[in-house]
């Protein structure tokens, strides 16, 4: 297996000695675009900071290109692209000239990129960053990030001020990103549906910790809704195995289940005496079951 681009191993982070984040471990590799999704609070933006070494671990550690992400070298850090909530542009600036002064820091730029992205965004660059709207300030952050060509996009909510079509040009780029393998992106967000359309990689941050890190596909197939058809009444106390959530109406019940597999699906057939049906999620659906 190659190298990965971002290894985390048991790593923990404390503010005042309340637990953000406790033993979590996981791994980016080329060609990965990882959704990050929970509940707010329950510790995206910090987990992003941890891997860009904008806060130290409390326990564990992350490396970023095989380095310490607390102590990347600045070869390193030129291989890392990154969109924050708020955005960090110089309000006394022009648009143009916040692009000239993020250019001036890499070596290697393309122009040729910028400008068709300006253009298609309908970026005004003659504009003072102070007098952009909140859209216009968010897709010249964007501009900033992808400008060098990272091999280490990193994005936290970067779409929350966009429009519907400012979010499908900036989905479209992700995409062709995406789809050369040799890179990855690591996206949190609110809009579950975007993360649906671009992520091969799902992390469900919850109780502290990773609740699912895996591939999406995974999570889709293992994690279910059942319809059990029972020819006499269930009771309201029937235990489904692996279930999160179970509501029963007379004969008729559904559940939702995780780990699923055809050898649970005979189980619950038997344990049950219902004949099943089963209704693949959303993602949005898979998120939701998973925070009743």
């Amino acid at each position: 297996m190659t190298e990965p681009f971002v290894l985390a191993r048991g790593l923990s982070k404390s503010f005042d000695g309340k637990t953000v984040l406790e033993d979590v471990s996981f791994r980016v590799d080329a060609g990965d675009v990882v959704g990050v999704l929970g509940k707010n609070g329950a510790g995206k933006t910090t987990l992003l900071e941890l891997m860009l070494g904008f806060t130290p671990a409390t326990a564990g550690k992350v490396e970023v290109f095989g380095h310490d992400s607390y102590r990347l070298p600045g070869s390193i850090k030129s291989r890392i692209g990154f969109v924050p909530q708020l955005d960090e542009l110089i309000n006394q600036l022009s648009a143009r000239d916040q692009l000239r002064v993020t250019q001036s820091f890499y070596r290697q730029w393309d122009d040729e990129l910028m400008d068709r992205l300006v253009r298609s965004w309908d970026i005004d660059e003659s504009a003072r960053v102070r007098s952009m709207s909140v859209g216009q300030r968010q897709k010249l952050s964007i501009l900033l990030a992808l400008g060098h060509r990272p091999d280490l996009l990193i994005l936290d909510e970067p779409v929350a001020s966009l429009d519907p079509l400012a979010r499908r040009a900036f989905l479209e780029q992700i995409v062709e990103i995406a789809a050369g393998g040799d890179r990855a992106v690591v996206l949190s967000s609110h809009i579950v549906s975007d993360i649906e359309r671009l992520a091969n990689k799902i992390w469900i941050l919850k109780d502290n910790g990773l609740y699912w890190n895996g591939d999406f596909d995974e999570l889709k197939d293992t994690v279910v809704r059942l319809h059990l058809h029972s020819p006499s009444p269930l009771s309201s106390t029937i235990s489904i195995p692996n279930a999160l959530s179970v509501d029963v109406s007379d004969a008729y019940a559904t559940a939702v289940v995780c780990a699923f597999t055809r050898e649970l699906e005979g189980e619950i057939a038997e344990l049950t005496g219902a004949r099943l049906e089963i209704e693949s999620l959303t993602l949005e659906d898979i998120f939701l079951e998973m925070h009743r």
